[in-house]
């Protein structure tokens, strides 16, 4: 089912003709953008209509991550024309003025695009969903078998089995209505006025400046923004004026990117990092301008990115298996079902009986208890999760767990503690000065402005340290604080003159700068030589030594702000001259650098490693630097031989690309749409079950698309919508006991899968052959029934047995060949036994060539539920079983009581009455025989099995 109902995006038209109408330099645009791999052009209409068919018909394509959408292509076309454009021409491509859009063609516009939102998202009808969770196989089989039971007058199994399917179909009624919620979380972004510039006027036009809803801005308009204004649509940039812009809805960096509409971009220049284009989503930071807004809704760059959700989600192999053995169940079933009821009808010229004979061998043969199995099992696993402080959203997500082989994981607050600390201080020689760590402690003591956590990791340092500063010595006069065009923060301090304290004897009245080095060095003219005592003029080569101590610095994965201080000595600073900030700060002297270090948290490194052991490699997915990255992931103990980037990414053939993901263990400065694409590189080219943990509105559409989705309760609103797991700490050990979970679960599932096929298709070959031989019905219909009951309640303990070390050492996945060579090699002996049952009580019990009917099913009810009760503790296990392998003990107990009553019935009063009669001891010698036999025989089987499987594989 369709989750979201989204805008028709670009629908049967070229890639710009969303353009409000036609002109020779749109076209020329457009010719140049839909051009193919060979230079030629598209033949026209008809051929993209025909093109735009028959890709309806296309959905079903496996999606492999290599490539853009054709909707992330077109968006890129359009942004990067408007990008290299002069302005007058990107006017030109909108259909606009500088004076901006009259107010009847926004309201004609307006009609045409449709409402400024990023999707059109309606809920589905309740019937629709409810309708969708409920056409399922397994709901199917469920149903008939509950009317068989109806028919066969075992009403309580037939209740049982209802409630079953109400269960599965809430269950996933629930979870479609919260996943189509999700895409509302994006419109969020955009509810806010915005400052529009309109022309009125029928003879003399006027500009007029209004406020309008941002659902009601159209592609033309002129918007005015400032800080705290969220742009209401992609915008190429008119005006600006030291405008800094947060990006990091989509590109998950906290730090903000400084944009300038006199830039003029190319190609090369990644989209998220293009000047003069600011994108639907973002915000203002600081500074002022006016922008052109170039797309609108659908159109824009988050809604082409985001309209994937939940659209890819990758098709789940188990559920996959389930679906296939119900229609082998249902068909063989039927073939059985009609095969029986022939038998019993040309045997005993009974229709009704037959019938009843048919549906009740039907019954026997369908695994009943699988979704209860299926279900407690995850139910159980999603408690244990929870005592680990760990949500579970989606209870097939643990199943997955169990078979994940990938984690791609950020590293901020996933692998560091998501805290500066400070680590070290160095002059421009890279030598360590405690003058440069005394005015960086000055700075950040007296700035009232606003703390940072790297004014915090500083005091933390120095009191720490032991260092002793006495700041109750200096007085602050004046501060200038800190914005994000300057990106420094500076203080103007007072103190006497002191010979006691040691550096600071020439300074009366001073001002101290820290910040972005890049911007410190700016305002510095001179630099401190320590060690000569002196203070020189920057030159080139003063500069170029600084520029390298940092480098060396950053590679490290450190960050790093400048230390800068300027003597006023005694003149006096007006409050006009205080005011211009670039005469105050200026012909500073650089003191040095203050290096900072998010560190890795204590548990990362013993977490990766309890993964790796378990079969599940780390991959590092981060919108951060890469040189941070590698910094931080040498210190967990992930391998850092094979890195990439977002832009690297971005120049390579799909098959280059899938090359590059299968083997970088870190891909840094990656934007939202590339970590989707990673991801589904793993899951289709790999092979790979993915999971994905993020927090941040940018690792939307890899929660979305990762097998396992996995979030933190402090995440963005629409992480925690996608993910499939939220965890209430990030704590990547959290996430060892969900695999263990996981795995622990998929194995039960599976043991419970392969002893009902085996036990269950072995019974009815059995029955087949012993109606054919005996020439009357092994067991009637109550008889039947009644064993399977107690077959299936049995069962019930199943999820809590355990699994073998070796079994959770390795990602477990449904293996489509492993399961029916499973059955081929162990299903015969079953039968085996059956048979041999048959023949001893015939050549033992019988008189006169004569088998007496009533001993004969009580024989055959008591082997038959002790055989299917036995089983599964010759198939839980490679080792052998009650010697090298012992199951849990409600597994032992239910094997106990099950078979204890199996034995009794047939001497009970019950028994009688359904036409059994008792059975002598020499039978029960023979049963022990058989089994010692069974267990024998089918050690054997399972060893050449193992080996002739492995071998095969």
């Amino acid at each position: 089912m369709e989750r979201f109902k989204f805008l028709r995006f670009f629908s049967f038209r070229t890639q710009l003709d969303f353009l409000p109408s036609s002109n020779p330099v749109r076209e020329n645009l457009i010719n140049g953008a839909t051009t193919d791999t060979n230079g030629e052009h598209r033949d026209g209409f008809f051929s993209n209509l025909v093109d735009a068919f028959l890709r309806r018909f296309k959905s079903g394509k496996k999606i492999d991550g290599g490539s853009k959408t054709e909707e992330e292509e077109k968006v890129y076309s359009w942004l990067y024309a408007l990008a290299r454009s002069e302005i007058y021409m990107a006017f030109e491509y909108v259909r606009s003025t500088e004076r901006g859009l009259s107010f009847t063609e926004a309201e004609k516009r307006l009609k045409e695009n449709g409402p400024n939102t990023p999707l059109e998202y309606t809920f589905p009808s309740s019937w629709h969903l409810l309708w969708s969770a409920f056409f399922h196989p397994f709901n199917i089989i469920l149903i008939v078998l509950s009317a068989l039971s109806y028919i066969t007058s075992d009403n309580p199994n037939g209740c049982i089995m209802l409630i079953l399917v109400f269960i599965s179909v809430s269950l996933r009624f629930y979870q479609e209505y919260g996943s189509s919620k999700a895409a509302m979380q994006l419109s969020e972004y955009v509810r806010s006025p915005v400052k529009v510039q309109r022309c009125a006027g029928r003879v003399v036009q006027t500009e007029l400046i209004v406020q309008v809803d941002q659902r009601d801005v159209v592609p033309g308009d002129i918007v005015i923004f400032e800080p705290g204004d969220l742009f209401p649509g992609d915008v190429r940039l008119l005006t600006s004026k030291h405008l800094v812009v947060s990006q990091s809805s989509l590109t998950g960096e906290s730090w903000p990117t400084e944009k300038t509409a006199d830039a003029r971009e190319d190609r090369s220049t990644p989209l998220l990092e293009l000047k003069n284009i600011c994108f639907m989503g973002t915000n203002v930071v600081s500074g002022t301008g006016t922008g052109l807004v170039v797309s609108t809704g659908s159109k824009t760059y988050i809604s082409a990115v985001f309209s994937t959700i939940g659209k890819h989600k990758p098709a789940d192999s188990f559920e996959k298996g389930i679906r296939h053995i119900s229609y082998v169940l249902v068909g063989v079933m039927l073939l059985v079902v009609t095969i029986m009821i022939l038998v019993e009808y040309f045997t005993f010229y009974d229709l009704s009986e037959s019938t009843l004979f048919g549906i009740s061998v039907a019954c026997a043969l369908t695994p009943q208890m699988l979704p209860l199995i299926i279900n407690t099992s995850l139910a159980k696993g999603a408690l244990a999760m929870a005592m680990e402080r760990c949500i579970v959203k989606s209870l097939s997500a643990i199943r997955d767990m169990g078979s994940m082989d990938i984690l791609c994981i950020d590293k901020t607050g996933t692998l560091t503690m998501n805290r500066a600390i400070m680590v070290n201080h160095l002059d421009s020689w890279g030598a360590p000065r405690e003058k440069v760590l005394h005015f960086a402690f000055l700075n950040s003591y007296f700035k009232s402005d606003q703390k940072y956590p790297l004014d915090d990791a500083i005091l933390a340092f120095v009191y720490t340290n032991g260092y002793r500063f006495q700041p109750s010595k200096w007085r602050k006069t004046d501060e200038i604080p800190f914005d994000f065009m300057r990106r420094r923060v500076s203080v103007i301090l007072e103190t006497e003159s002191n010979p006691e304290v040691r550096n600071i004897q020439p300074f009366y009245r001073f001002i101290i700068t820290k910040g972005a080095l890049e911007d410190v060095l700016k305002v510095c003219s001179y630099v401190e030589n320590v060690d000569m005592g002196e203070i020189t003029a920057v030159s080139a080569e003063h500069h170029h030594r600084i520029l390298n101590v940092v480098e060396e610095l950053r590679n490290e994965g450190l960050r790093i702000i400048g230390v800068a201080i300027k003597n006023l000595q005694q003149t006096k600073i007006s409050k006009q001259n205080m005011e211009n900030e670039d005469d105050v700060e200026s012909d500073m002297v650089f003191l040095g650098v203050i290096a900072f270090f998010d560190p890795p948290k204590d548990s990362a490194k013993e977490a990766l490693w309890r993964l790796a052991e378990k079969g599940v490699k780390a991959k590092v997915l981060t919108g951060d630097s890469l040189s941070l990255a590698i910094k931080i992931c040498k210190e967990v103990g992930i391998r850092t031989t094979h890195v990439t980037t977002g832009p690297e990414l971005e120049q390579l053939n799909q098959e280059a690309f899938h090359e590059k993901v299968k083997k970088a263990t870190v891909l840094a400065r990656l934007t939202p749409s590339q970590k989707l694409r990673v991801v589904q590189s793993l899951q289709s080219v790999g092979n790979h079950v993915v999971g994905f943990l993020g927090d941040g509105i940018n690792d939307s559409l890899a929660l979305d698309a990762a097998n396992v989705g996995i979030s933190v309760d402090s995440a963005a609103s629409v992480a925690k919508d996608l993910a499939d797991i939220i965890l209430l700490e990030k704590d990547l050990n959290v996430l060892v006991a969900g695999v263990e979970q996981g795995r622990l679960t998929f194995g039960n599932t599976m043991k419970y899968i392969k002893l009902s096929v085996i036990a269950n298709l072995g019974s009815v070959i059995s029955l087949f052959i012993v109606t054919l031989a005996l020439r009357f019905e092994p067991l009637t219909p109550i008889q039947l029934l009644v064993q399977n009951f107690l077959y299936s309640v049995g069962q019930i303990a199943i999820p809590w047995d355990r699994m073998e070390e070796d079994y959770v050492k390795i990602p477990q996945k449904w293996s489509v060949k492993s399961l029916p060579m499973f059955i081929l090699w162990n299903g015969p002996v079953c039968t085996l036994c059956d048979v041999a049952t048959l023949l001893f009580v015939w050549f033992y019990y019988s008189s006169g060539g004569k088998l007496d009917e009533s001993f004969f099913r009580s024989a055959y009810f008591i082997q038959g539920l002790l055989m299917q009760t036995l089983i599964f503790h010759l198939i839980r296990t490679e080792k052998i079983p009650f010697i090298m392998e012992i199951a849990s003990w409600p597994v032992l107990a239910s094997t106990v009581v099950i078979s204890a009553i199996g034995i009794a019935i047939p001497f009970s009063i019950i028994g009688h009455f359904m036409g059994f009669t008792d059975l002598p001891l020499s039978y029960f010698g023979f049963l022990v025989v058989l089994f010692v036999g069974y267990f024998t025989v089918g050690q054997i089987v399972k060893r050449v099995y193992i080996m002739v499987y492995k071998k095969w594989l």
